[in-house]
């Protein structure tokens, strides 16, 4: 019974990290750990075969299609492959195929960690384009595909229809970069590249997918009319040559050991690569003798996927670098010798926080070990050895940037700069009164307000209503063209609602739907400025600390100055109203972990906007919880009540739609 109990639980934990994975692109354990589960549930499966019902993650494959797009039954199902963690199982493949009295060629290819989509032409044009799903009905996702640059929309010479399987994915600097973007507002980051694909790849908006840089390698055929194909790597050599970007890495063999060199050669080289890869996939080669072998319920037996352990070092740390971000929190970041791992050579990782230090009782000289996260971003993963004498390190009481007092504030594990002024925030809070929720000035990201602070053009956000075309012209890849499209941007702004203006200047506390409030009561930028602590305090959903916030952004030196010239320049500061609506009139969300497209901020000023409430906690009287990208113990919390659960995708659906909630 104790087992059976111990198993029953492991199904359940399996499926609800394989939703977060496969489902809303919001993993909490890695792969290793995950597929740790995975393992043993299979234990336990070989040892009681009776266990085993269509319910258990190894009798299906993970994920589901999303509400928020088209379904598309797939005429030849996409299927998942099973997972082996020692060359000995490879070996032990290879034994079972030949007991079929098969003699195999295989090709060995690299596995590409994003998320795998099928591609159709008809005559050569591209058609249509959908994910996995459960790999017999998926979603389609024809439209946000078509914005990718590598896959081509016609191909010269193609036969009458053609389905090729592929996995689309993010490279290496398009990951670091979209990451570096996300710090610098204030976002929580994707925890990886695949997961950052499959949350680019399901936008509702294919602009968003467009831009975020993906890529896409073809690995299968799944279907061809008009020409005769007979073994893999023919068809690869084929889909090749019509103009299809395939695995770059392709080779096949004789005998089981020289596949077992190629899986040792691919993992030696891996984290040279400009992409992310989890392992290597070993195919039976001729297709007739795959379809002898067959398939279980969830997998081909004609295929195995070889996955890598995550590399973990040790190193000395040597120091610990403290950073600050937009809001004041102050980061650890850990300096240490130099390691190679996964390829690359790694002198710093992340430290996360605070209780993360303490926990760890990381100090000065201890030895770590660290590892890359998704085999992209370091981390310190524990302490192997404490140096002798040593202590646990101490963040700083004052900011590193501006010698501030810093505080942390109840219930936050950061540690924070209290001077708004800190010059470490400078360049942050730029970037946060451009972005799309506040003052929405298009092109003017992440890296162009980093050159216009670092050439002394702009110190605030008054300075950006002075800007000259002149001066955009010496930026970095600014031509005439994109210095006055800018310029156009920075004057349309001007007529941005009062609301978004308040978010704009970034007052701590004060957010999307907070300041919405502000503006809906007080009317005006002098009104505001005005009012005392009880009138703030009085409107619903606000506190005193909120107003204490507001109150102390207004009071300090230079905010008077500041606004005065926003208002010199033109820009607005009156509300006007906006059209509401009551659509979601007595309902209560709960927004949690990072939205693909939506800041928080936004998602929650767009269910004020339409009648509903934003809470910051999960009760019984929650109507929805819109879940991101690492939603956490909210999202716990929801499935433990049964809260229905909504991803980006259809919270927009419901607005589409009225109000209804999206079939599931």
């Amino acid at each position: 019974m104790e087992l059976r109990r111990e198993y029953e639980e492991l199904k359940k934990k399996i499926e609800y990290h394989s939703h977060l994975y496969y489902d809303l692109d919001a993993p909490e354990l890695d792969d290793f750990e995950f597929d740790a589960l995975t393992r043993k549930l299979k234990e336990i499966e070989a040892q009681h075969p009776e266990f085993v019902t269509e319910t258990s993650f190894t009798q299906h494959v993970g994920g589901t299609a999303s509400s928020r797009f088209e379904k598309v039954e797939h005429a030849v199902k996409m299927e998942s492959l099973q997972d082996v963690f020692s060359l000995e199982e490879v070996r032990e493949f290879d034994r079972r195929v030949r007991d079929e009295g098969i003699r195999p060629q295989y090709v060995v290819e690299a596995k590409i960690d994003g998320l795998s989509i099928s591609l159709e032409y008809e005559n050569g044009v591209f058609v249509r384009g959908s994910t996995r799903g459960d790999g017999l009905v998926g979603e389609d996702v024809t439209r946000n595909l078509a914005a990718i640059r590598d896959i081509p929309k016609t191909l010269p010479g193609a036969p009458e229809f053609l389905e090729v399987r592929g996995e689309v994915y993010m490279p290496r600097d398009a990951f670091i970069h979209l990451c570096e973007e996300q710090e610098v507002l204030g976002q929580k980051t994707f925890k990886n590249p695949r997961n950052a694909a499959a949350g680019s790849l399901r936008q509702k908006d294919s602009s968003v997918t467009a831009a975020r840089g993906l890529s896409l390698f073809v690995f299968n055929l799944q279907q061809i009319r008009g020409r005769a194909i007979t073994c893999h790597k023919d068809s690869l050599d084929y889909i090749a040559a019509l103009g299809l970007p395939v695995s770059p890495r392709y080779r096949r063999f004789e005998n089981i050991e020289d596949v077992i060199r190629e899986i040792e050669d691919i993992g030696s080289v891996r984290g040279t690569l400009p992409y992310d890869i989890d392992g290597a996939v070993v195919k039976v080669d001729d297709f007739s003798q795959r379809q002898a072998l067959g398939s279980t319920a969830k997998f081909p037996r004609w295929a195995v996927a070889f996955k890598y352990p995550p590399e973990e070092k040790e190193s000395v740390l040597l120091d610990v670098d403290v950073s600050v971000g937009r809001t004041g929190v102050l980061t650890p970041t850990a300096v240490f010798d130099p390691i190679l791992l996964a390829g690359t050579t790694v002198s710093r990782a992340i430290l996360h926080n605070e209780d993360f230090i303490r926990q760890l009782g990381v100090g000065l000289g201890d030895t770590i070990r660290v590892r890359k996260a998704g085999d992209i971003i370091p981390e310190v993963v524990s302490v192997t050895k404490h140096a002798e004498g040593g202590h646990v390190f101490k963040m700083p009481d004052a900011c590193p940037s501006c010698g501030a007092p810093v505080t942390r504030l109840e219930e936050e594990a950061a540690l924070r700069c209290t001077n708004p002024e800190c010059p470490a925030q400078a360049l942050r809070n730029l970037v946060h009164f451009a972005s799309r929720g506040a003052m929405d000035i298009d092109g003017m990201g992440p890296a162009v307000v980093r050159q216009l602070v670092e050439k002394g053009f702009v110190h605030n956000a008054a300075d950006v209503y002075s800007l000259e075309k002149s001066q955009l012209l010496k930026l970095d890849k600014f031509k005439q063209k994109a210095a006055g499209n800018l310029l156009n941007a920075i004057e349309a702004s001007k007529g941005a609602n009062l609301d978004r203006l308040i978010f704009g200047l970034g007052i701590r506390n004060i957010g999307a739907k907070a300041a919405l409030s502000l503006a809906e009561r007080f009317r005006t930028m002098d009104a505001l400025m005005a009012a005392g602590e009880d009138e703030i305090s009085g409107i619903e959903g606000f506190g005193g600390i909120m107003a204490e916030s507001l109150l102390d952004f207004f009071a300090k030196e230079g905010t008077k100055d500041l606004l005065e010239r926003l208002r010199q320049a033109g820009v607005n500061m009156i509300f006007r109203g906006e059209e509401k609506t009551n659509i979601f009139l007595g309902k209560i969300f709960v927004v949690t972990g990072t939205l693909p497209s939506l800041s928080r901020a936004e998602a929650e000023e767009l269910i004020v906007r339409n009648g509903g409430r934003a809470s910051s906690s999960v009760s019984k009287k929650t109507s929805y919880v819109l879940a991101g990208e690492a939603a956490g113990s909210k999202l716990t919390k929801a499935q433990e009540l049964g809260t229905p659960i909504l991803d980006e995708a259809g919270f927009l659906r419901m607005l589409e739609e009225g109000g209804v909630q999206p079939e599931k």
